[in-house]
Order: structure tokens, then sequence, then C-alpha cells
């Protein structure tokens, strides 16, 4: 289910990602909610949910870099 506000974000995603990221995570995770909704649309068996995760994270990662224990935000 797609999320209205940062404060809705998993646990893991609050806990660990800095605000930017966790924006970049929520609308990502919400745009692959919408685009995903057909299971033809997806690849394998993966889950309208699962899927949109996995989008999410990726927006994440072109942005932002985990360096020890903190994510941190990349130059360019």
């Amino acid at each position: 289910m797609p999320y209205q506000r940062k404060r809705e974000l998993p646990k893991s995603v609050r806990d660990n990602l800095p605000v930017g990221a966790q924006e970049i995570f929520r609308k990502a995770y919400n745009n692959a909610w919408d685009q995903y909704h057909k299971r033809e649309d997806r690849r394998g068996k993966a889950s309208r949910e699962e899927t949109a995760h996995r989008v999410a994270w990726a927006a994440v990662k072109k942005s932002y870099r985990k360096r020890g224990e903190r994510w941190v935000r990349t130059i360019g």
C-alpha cells in the first residue's frame, strides 16, 4: 500500500536512511506501486509490494551509499 507520509515508512527505512533518502524511497515506492499493479508487468512471481520495495531501494541507491553503518549522499 502506498505511503502518504514518511512516518508510515517501514521502521528499517525510518531508522536507517536520512530524511532525503526516505523521501526518495517513499516517492519511488508509490510510483512503482501504481506502475506495477498488473502481475504481468512484474518480473517472475514477485508481489506488487516486493516489486515496489525493490524499485524504491534501487532509487535510493542512485543518490546514497552506505558508508560503514550510515547512508550518505553521493556527490553528483
